[in-house]
């Protein structure tokens, strides 16, 4: 009776929260800052609610002593410090100062997350898809199937795969047309097109692309990189016009298409030309790759803003970082040229030697949307077939982060936390 006892002591001891806190530290102490994304997310997975504590040493949590939990932190690899309620108690002093620009934040629960992938991925890499595997985020893949027949009413949060929503298979024609794995590509969307019903891959891609921003309205999030931000922002212009040439479709595009968009159907862009031309590899004037080639890789920087926590607390909590200067880096579509952005698009992280925005934000009805230019934040220029990035070499990328505050963002609860 009595080893009973003990063991029961002992369970009863694992699941119960000691005194103190653990704070998870978020500046340059931290030895694995993608992980402790990870680590948050597991909190909330084990339904304990943990603190965003907003400009606090890097945006660092704070969450009730459970030995699972520093359990976990050593096994994960992710810096820690076991804190009394004193301590704790002047951290929120400090915070609530109102000439402070910091703030509290609770997270709730762990968000759905989908990524809008292929099954059949190219060998080069998608950097969400990246960091959420080395954080050990679970997510779902997903795509036009799934969406089109509307299940994204499952998930939080959704991540759009570097993809071509215009239907023009990423403006690869001019040099790969002959590339067995873009012929293979060609072969199974327009196979999947036809599945669902539609004559051509353009109108399926264009379905989607409502589909998506349906869940925005309806109180989604949605976030892409690279040629998934302007190419479905131009999808969405030309929802009722075709703006896809014949090489692609089998039939001409529409000669009067650039004057029929529908700048306001889209999220971020207006009053850009696209580009239809088949052998140019862009979709339109938005994108400022063009502008970084000319700086080069020496000069190219962005710099994050900086919100006011206790008043913009979305742009606050997206923008967390141990540095506020992040090394640039190339994609198809780089960066977004800020005379096409609408008027009502926060930008949050600009490269000012080009003019252009690299990170930018907005909401639509119940839902919000980032937009993050670029492929991999640690490959300057990551080419068709180069091998993906070991975030192991990477632990504190705070390109990376930028990813990862998008993943716990809707966890947030919106109302501001006082003692």
């Amino acid at each position: 009776m009595k080893k009973w006892i003990v063991i029961l002591f002992c369970s009863f001891i694992t699941i119960t929260s000691t005194a103190g806190k653990i704070l998870i530290p978020m500046d340059e102490s931290q030895t694995n800052h993608l992980k402790a994304y990870g680590m948050a997310y597991w909190i909330l997975e084990n339904k304990i609610n943990i603190e965003w504590l907003l400009n606090y040493r890097g945006g660092s949590f704070l969450v009730d002593n459970y030995p699972d939990i520093t359990k976990e932190c050593q096994i994960r690899g992710v810096g820690f410090q076991v804190i009394a309620d004193v301590q704790a108690q002047q951290i929120y002093n400090e915070i609530n100062d109102p000439e402070v620009n910091m703030e509290r934040v609770k997270l709730e629960v762990a968000p759905k997350i989908a990524v809008y992938s292929p099954q059949g991925k190219q060998p080069w890499d998608d950097a969400v898809t990246l960091v959420l595997t080395y954080a050990e985020i679970p997510y779902t893949i997903i795509y036009d199937r799934e969406i089109v027949k509307g299940e994204l009413v499952k998930y939080d949060w959704l991540h759009l795969h570097h993809e071509d929503f215009t239907g023009q298979y990423g403006k690869f024609y001019a040099n790969y047309k002959n590339a067995a794995w873009y012929q293979d590509e060609v072969k199974s969307q327009e196979a999947l097109a036809s599945e669902l019903g539609f004559s051509k891959v353009s109108l399926m891609k264009r379905q989607v692309a409502v589909n998506i921003q349906e869940f925005v309205v309806g109180g989604g999030f949605l976030f892409t990189m690279c040629s998934g931000t302007d190419s479905y922002d131009i999808a969405l212009a030309a929802v009722n016009v075709d703006i896809v040439e014949s090489v692609f479709d089998g039939d001409p595009s529409d000669p009067q298409a650039q004057n029929k968009l529908n700048f306001d159907n889209a999220f971020a862009f207006k009053d850009y030309r696209i580009e239809k031309n088949p052998m140019i590899y862009e979709f339109s004037s938005i994108d400022g790759s063009e502008d970084h080639g000319k700086i080069g890789e020496m000069n190219d920087f962005f710099t994050l803003f900086d919100f006011s926590a206790k008043w913009d607390i979305i742009p606050t909590i997206l923008t967390q970082n141990h540095t506020q200067v992040i090394k640039g880096f190339m994609g198809q579509t780089t960066s977004f040229r800020e005379q096409y952005m609408k008027s009502n698009v926060t930008i949050m992280g600009e490269t000012k030697r080009t003019n252009t925005a690299k990170y930018i934000h907005g909401e639509l009805g119940q839902g919000q949307w980032t937009y993050y230019g670029g492929h991999d934040p640690e490959d300057y220029r990551h080419l068709v077939g180069d091998p993906p990035t070991d975030l192991n070499l990477h632990p504190n990328s705070p390109g990376y982060r930028l990813i990862l505050n998008n993943i716990l963002f809707p966890a947030a609860k919106r109302e501001k936390q006082k003692t």
